[in-house]
């Protein structure tokens, strides 16, 4: 299979802050401990702090042959109807993410414009919730 890990807002910082929430692992060291759980698979992987680059990458997966897009917006997913029009312009089924139990967070946390979109999401799993992703896919 051919995904797309697409990271929004400030999830280049991964490993750098509030690593209570979000881990010790750099973002490169999350995608290469993915690239090395799925050896069979082909995961290319993108992030922006800018939405309408991550509107491009939505709009590019389909024609680029991909089979599943995992997405973690990061706060992005609370607001941007700019990516939830993209996500929902594409046949290429989306996973939302994130690392943290959203719920168990800050109140506007709680609520995502992308989740009606998205085939599913996954949350609450660190790291581990782009490996639930991906294999769903494969269920």
């Amino acid at each position: 299979m051919k995904f797309l890990f697409i990271n929004g807002v400030n999830l280049n910082m991964t490993g750098v802050r509030e690593k209570g929430i979000y881990g010790d692992l750099t973002l490169d060291e999350i995608n290469l401990e993915i690239t090395n759980r799925f050896k069979d698979d082909i995961c290319e992987f993108f992030q922006s702090n800018i939405e309408g680059e991550i509107c491009s990458q939505i709009q590019n997966a389909q024609s680029e042959g991909f089979d599943g897009i995992i997405l973690n917006a990061g706060a992005f997913t609370h607001y941007s109807y700019a990516i939830r029009d993209a996500i929902a312009s594409v046949s290429v089924p989306v996973i939302e993410v994130h690392m943290s139990n959203v719920h168990s967070r800050e109140e506007f946390r709680h609520k995502s414009v992308i989740s009606e979109v998205c085939k599913g999401v996954i949350c609450g799993f660190g790291k581990n919730s782009y490996v639930l992703a991906a294999q769903s896919f494969k269920l």
